[in-house]
């Protein structure tokens, strides 16, 4: 059983998309632990709808109203966020756990979204948009993760591509590129099975644990 955690170097970045392709190449549970705003069409919602394995849709912890960092979400919606009130499902599937925005979200005045995934003791992979800026944003995201000491599963690159940008991220970081997920223009479910059908030897190649896959 693996357990993955999808964060991004920033908003915007594709990280529902990227985890719906990996809940489908891994037939694995989804779970988004909080949720801010879009609460008419959640990111649950978007995995339930662009998956075609019949796969478990952990409920949220905190279902916010307002499309604004976790911690001010909170603060208006009278729902403070504590590390103690999260809890991992229990299951023997893999499961995907998708962030909010970027490892330095502030979940309260005093944790983070990196101290979340250092609480779930699981690996991460990010993902990457490539934009100006992308790369110092992608290098700073790699640096935090390797001083905190959690384990990097791989980098998925969403979006255009920059073959520039690219080869000088994974030549620094030496973090195996597991993917790069083309732009389209409208996403499909069968994009996500193709894309999906793609990622997924050298996905399973990159688990610890693969037995059960």
């Amino acid at each position: 059983m693996n357990r993955l955690f999808v964060t991004g170097i920033g908003t915007d970045i594709g990280k529902t998309v990227v985890a719906a392709i990996l809940v489908e190449a891994l037939a694995a549970d989804y779970w988004k632990p909080v949720q801010s705003g879009n609460l008419a069409y959640t990111d649950s919602d978007f995995i339930r709808e662009y998956t075609s394995h019949h796969t478990c849709i952990h409920p949220e912890d905190f279902l916010l109203t307002n499309p604004v960092s976790p911690h001010l979400a909170a603060e208006f919606d009278g729902k403070p966020i504590d590390l103690q009130n999260f809890n991992l499902p229990i299951l023997r599937n893999n499961l995907i756990i998708e962030g909010a925005g970027g490892l330095m979200v502030p979940l309260n005045e005093n944790h983070l979204i990196i101290d979340l995934i250092i609480s779930l003791q699981v690996s991460v992979i990010v993902v990457v948009k490539n934009y100006l800026g992308s790369i110092n944003h992608t290098l700073l995201t790699i640096e935090v993760l390797k001083q905190k000491n959690i384990p990097i599963l791989g980098i998925i690159f969403n979006g255009e591509g920059n073959l520039a940008s690219e080869s000088h991220i994974e030549a620094y970081t030496q973090i195996p590129i597991l993917a790069k997920i083309p732009k389209v223009e409208t996403i499909s479910k069968g994009f996500i099975i193709q894309e999906s059908d793609k990622l997924r030897k050298r996905l399973v190649d990159h688990l610890p644990n693969s037995t059960n896959l």
